[in-house]
């Protein structure tokens, strides 16, 4: 079964979101039939590379709201992180330009490793404060999943590797009509929006996989039950 993901990492309802479906499918036992794709999409693409702006003050500048109403909005979604396990870093992040990172997952999926540097990725930037516009900490971070050194290098190097598979993403994103992340689309037929309750995901994960598992039934529209046939070696006699 196929589970398709959409998401920036800049979205911190995306990582939320991620572990939820990926607690899903574990709570299900069936992390060995249920492949999860993840689909690169960017928030803001034309956001800058970190310019040394604290996030809350980033926020209060956004959305037109008090330092206190910026802090408390942070402290909310790092509350709803910690109800999955992760711990988030709000008063750390380095909001930036998110493609290099989208790059590098692309690439990590290359080398059988996407579920891994797009955690890895995730986990960098909200628990760790890490800039994934910066070359240096997204080579630690590659090369912690297991991505070879001289590799990473060239994809960080060249700004076109991996920049046609990003934009695809992002171009089927458009003809689904997606305009938020996380978008979750399951086997093609079952699409579930945002960051939802654990039992969301379980239940649309179990509906897929039922369908799927289920003998197909056919529709009998005989309508006379005396018709000639024949079965277990005899044939009827009218």
């Amino acid at each position: 079964m196929k589970v398709e993901v959409w998401s920036d990492f800049m979205c911190p309802f995306c990582y939320i979101g991620d572990t939820k479906l990926q607690q899903a499918i574990k709570n299900l036992g069936l992390q060995d039939d249920v492949d999860i794709e993840f689909k690169s999409y960017e928030l803001d693409p034309t956001a800058e590379e970190w310019s040394g702006v604290a996030f809350v003050d980033i926020i209060r500048s956004k959305y037109g709201v008090s330092v206190e109403q910026a802090q408390r909005n942070n402290e909310n979604i790092a509350q709803h992180a910690k109800e999955v396990g992760l711990n988030y870093r709000m008063d750390m992040l380095k909001p930036t330009n998110s493609f290099k990172a989208h790059r590098l997952a692309h690439f990590g999926k290359s080398k059988g490793k996407e579920l891994e540097i797009v955690n890895a990725l995730f986990s960098a930037y909200f628990e760790q404060g890490k800039n994934l516009s910066d070359n240096t900490e997204l080579m630690e971070i590659a090369k912690s999943v297991g991505l070879e050194e001289r590799e990473i290098q060239e994809v960080l190097d060249n700004d076109d590797m991996f920049a046609n598979e990003v934009n695809k993403d992002k171009g089927q994103a458009r003809m689904y009509g997606i305009q938020a992340v996380p978008y979750f689309v399951i086997n093609d037929k079952y699409v579930v929006k945002g960051a939802q309750p654990l039992e969301t995901f379980e239940g649309a994960i179990n509906t897929a996989w039922g369908e799927i598992n289920t003998q197909k039934k056919f529709e009998d529209l005989s309508t006379d039950d005396n018709s000639g046939h024949c079965s277990d070696g005899s044939c009827s006699i009218s």
